[in-house]
């Protein structure tokens, strides 16, 4: 990720210089978990990643990793809504979504990992799916 590119969420725990001065959070098109866009997982939902093959139907852009999908994760914390950069990538207007931290056993991802740990991945809300 460039870190000039306004377009792209920021890091975490980086606030804007006028809103830290301000205090506020960002609203709007590249809102900050407010605006018209309301995010549909709450922390701690049990999630899965769509099992989706885009590419097959034309050239795609997808942030999502290949690996993920399929698999199961939970929802850490919804990161705010942003413009899809699958949109995006081509020029396109490109629709305001949610954007998620979703944690990932990794043991559950690669049967020979060491240890417990998890995988922290950005994932647009587009791509994931209610688990029960």
């Amino acid at each position: 990720m460039d870190p000039g590119d306004r377009r792209q969420p920021p890091a975490l725990g980086h606030r804007h210089r006028s809103r830290a001065r301000r205090g506020t959070r960002p609203r709007g098109r590249h809102g900050g978990g407010r605006g018209r866009v309301s995010g549909g997982f709450d922390a701690g939902a049990p999630v899965r990643v769509r099992d989706a093959w885009p590419e097959r139907f034309g050239t795609v852009h997808q942030r999502t990793p290949h690996y993920l999908r399929g698999r199961e994760g939970r929802v850490l914390r919804r990161l705010g809504a942003f413009p899809n950069p699958e949109g995006l990538a081509f020029g396109a207007p490109a629709p305001v979504v949610p954007l998620y931290h979703v944690a990932f056993a990794a043991s559950a991802l690669w049967p020979d990992a060491a240890g417990d740990g998890d995988l922290l991945v950005e994932i647009y809300e587009h791509w994931l799916e209610s688990t029960p």
